[in-house]
């Protein structure tokens, strides 16, 4: 079988802002520096997967706009197969960004394509190492994806981002979930603000059929729950500037780990500096860092869980 990774969620152009703390209802705040990037889950994890080292190929649509042809650009440019990729009549999705001092973001989606993106316009199933998924599509496409992949014996990693209510028949087609504290705790309704919440978490959303579960937790570190194990991993120490795409870079880069056989544990490591790396620059998929990077990281950073 390939080693290939086949991404299936949203594009968006991200309108980002720096502000110096986010404004409350009604409130109007000045900001500062403005700039554009390309992002969305699926095409940040496309990205940071194919930067990690794994063949990638994308599916899902963009408009038909300037907006829609600079984001298909974008995914060539950084070597993610974009055959697949649809155009659909109307507006391509946004994502309106800001990010205060302390480097934290608050995001508003506006789907555009990503939300005409059906099951219909899915192409023929092929053979692929491991599927990812989020939730910035619609969910039955989610779910037809996750039915077609569980069938044909082809993993499925899925972010719920944003996090909605998941119908068990989906949860039991996923191999691994990766969810931060908030989707953990949303989704098992119940506190996540510790490593031994998140254990817990973990560990109920097993007994939902899922067999890995994996709950990052920010600068706190992450929690997995494998099988009848379960462990913690602490997060590097960095000098925080951006965490827009902290998930997004973890999620895509233990994609590229996990779709080339390599064990857990290790992928995990990987996928933790990754991320690591990914905040301490500004943007979404301009932080996100490439192979060599990460194993100079790593090297540096000596031993660690």
């Amino acid at each position: 079988m390939t080693a290939l990774v086949r991404v299936v969620g949203s594009l968006n152009l991200d309108l980002v802002v720096q502000v110096p703390r986010h404004p409350g209802p009604g409130e109007t705040v000045l900001g500062s520096d403005y700039a554009t990037y390309p992002g969305g889950k699926g095409a940040n994890q496309a990205v940071a997967a194919a930067r990690a080292g794994a063949q990638v190929e994308m599916w899902g649509a963009v408009g038909s706009d300037s907006f829609g042809r600079l984001l298909k650009e974008n995914l060539e440019q950084n070597g993610v197969d974009t055959h697949h990729l649809r155009e659909l009549e109307g507006p391509s999705g946004i994502a309106l960004i800001t990010v205060d001092r302390a480097g934290q973001n608050r995001i508003v989606v506006s789907p555009g394509a990503n939300g005409r993106y059906t099951p219909a316009h899915l192409p023929p199933w092929t053979a692929a190492a491991l599927v990812l998924l989020q939730l910035e599509i619609p969910l039955a496409t989610v779910q037809a994806v996750a039915e077609q992949a569980f069938a044909q014996g082809i993993p499925v990693l899925l972010n719920p981002a944003p996090v909605v209510p998941l119908p068990g028949s989906l949860l039991r087609q996923v191999r691994y979930l990766v969810l931060n504290e908030s989707e953990a705790a949303a989704l098992a309704q119940s506190p996540v603000e510790t490593p031994a919440q998140a254990e817990k978490v973990a560990q109920a959303l097993q007994r939902q059929g899922i067999p890995t579960v994996i709950v990052t937790l920010g600068g706190a570190g992450l929690v997995w729950a494998d099988g009848g194990e379960s462990g913690y991993l602490p997060a590097h120490p960095v000098a925080v500037v951006d965490t827009t795409a902290a998930g997004d870079s973890f999620c895509g880069a233990l994609a590229a780990c996990l779709a080339t056989g390599k064990p857990l544990r290790e992928a995990l490591r990987f996928a933790n500096a990754a991320a690591a790396l990914c905040v301490t620059r500004p943007g979404a998929q301009p932080s996100l860092p490439h192979r060599a990077e990460i194993e100079a990281f790593l090297a540096a950073a000596g031993p660690h869980p």
